[in-house]
């Protein structure tokens, strides 16, 4: 039976990176980005005709999406490797920030426990967490010195 996995943050260059790893070995892949006034789906437009890949618009903020794609795919798995990119904007926006980030893990978590709890899920996190640490590389004991919010 093939697997299915949702990708949040698909069109980064981490999240095409896992789609075209995962439909490699037979997954179903469903992309989720955020609807921008661009269509921004370069790194993914290689994938994006594959009989086994979906892309659907998607917002941490918007707990009935998530629940909407949860009840709709039965995912296996679910990367989340959405979150704000750049630095100057998420000092700009900082709460917007932190809530998609923070608060929109724990919607994607709590919408799994509720809908698909087999599911298993990844959080990726951002090396801007070390900030300038020195230690190379880092590991869980590192310094946290963030270089944003």
């Amino acid at each position: 039976m093939m697997k299915t996995a949702i990708i949040s943050g698909i069109t980064g260059q981490d999240g095409s990176y896992l789609a075209e790893f995962l439909l490699n070995k037979g997954y179903k892949v469903i992309g989720l980005k955020r609807r921008t006034s661009l269509l921004n789906t370069d790194r993914v437009d290689h994938v994006y005709d594959h009989d086994n890949f979906h892309l659907e618009y998607f917002d941490l903020n918007d707990v009935g999406s998530i629940y909407r794609l949860l009840n709709t795919y039965k995912p296996d798995e679910f990367y989340n490797l959405a979150a704000q990119s750049h630095v100057r904007v998420s000092f700009d926006i900082s709460e917007h920030t932190v809530d998609g980030i923070a608060m929109g893990t724990l919607r994607i978590l709590n919408a799994i426990k509720e809908i698909t709890p087999r599911t298993k899920f990844y959080q990726a996190s951002s090396s801007e967490m070390f900030g300038d640490n020195p230690q190379v590389p880092q590991i869980e004991t590192t310094a946290l010195q963030p270089a944003s919010p």
